[in-house]
């Protein structure tokens, strides 16, 4: 049996964050981290748009890969701006329970 979600969460938090201090010549992450924002979300865009394109294909399994990967990326991002997928998870907690046609209508007041 693998692990709870938010321990797999949780132990790739940790480990995207000590890459920040790894070589980027030596570490994929390091590397992302050393382009700066702009260079993840570039990496970001690339991964939304091969989950598109896997999600217009009948193959289950390349579609879970797109989304592992775009996911990585996203946290990848997330820890870059200092945060983690606990502050994703807690909004998404937040919106639990709340129709998403209310919750977009109070984004726009």
């Amino acid at each position: 049996m693998s692990a709870p979600a938010s321990q797999i969460l949780e132990a790739l938090d940790a480990q995207l964050l000590a890459r920040k201090a790894a070589d980027a010549a030596s570490s994929y992450t390091a590397s992302l981290y050393a382009k700066g924002v702009d260079g993840i979300a570039k990496k970001v865009g690339e991964e939304a748009a091969e989950t598109i394109i896997a999600a217009k294909n009948p193959d289950d399994a390349a579609l879970v890969y797109e989304v592992a990967d775009l996911w990585f990326h996203t946290l990848v991002l997330l820890t870059h701006r200092g945060l983690s997928s606990q502050a994703v998870l807690a909004e998404l907690a937040r919106r639990m329970g709340t129709s998403g046609h209310a919750e977009k209508a109070a984004r726009s007041k």
